[in-house]
């Protein structure tokens, strides 16, 4: 049987290892007063992927949205800017 492309694809920004960092989102937990458990509860995802998210295993913006949501968090919480690379500087690359 073929495989099935809507399999969780990963970004290429979480493949190269560009992406946000969300470990941050374990100290805003934490700040708001939230176990991994009682997360888990309120925003209806499980413990393991609760942690994956954490650890930046994850990066699936719907659970990320249901995270932030629980937590009653602005959107833009989870926004980290990317570090300029060269080539967004208008310098070229080689």
């Amino acid at each position: 049987m073929p495989h099935n492309a809507k399999s969780e694809a990963r970004p290429e920004s979480a493949i190269n290892g560009s992406g946000p960092d969300y470990s941050t989102l374990r100290a805003m937990r934490e700040a708001r007063g939230y176990s991994v458990e009682k997360l888990s509860l309120t925003c209806g995802l499980a413990v393991d992927e609760i942690e994956d998210i954490e650890s930046g295993k994850v990066t699936d913006p719907l659970k990320l949205r249901r995270i932030v949501s629980a937590l009653r968090l602005p959107q833009e919480a989870l926004i980290t800017p990317a570090a300029p690379t060269p080539a967004a500087q208008g310098r070229s690359l080689s």
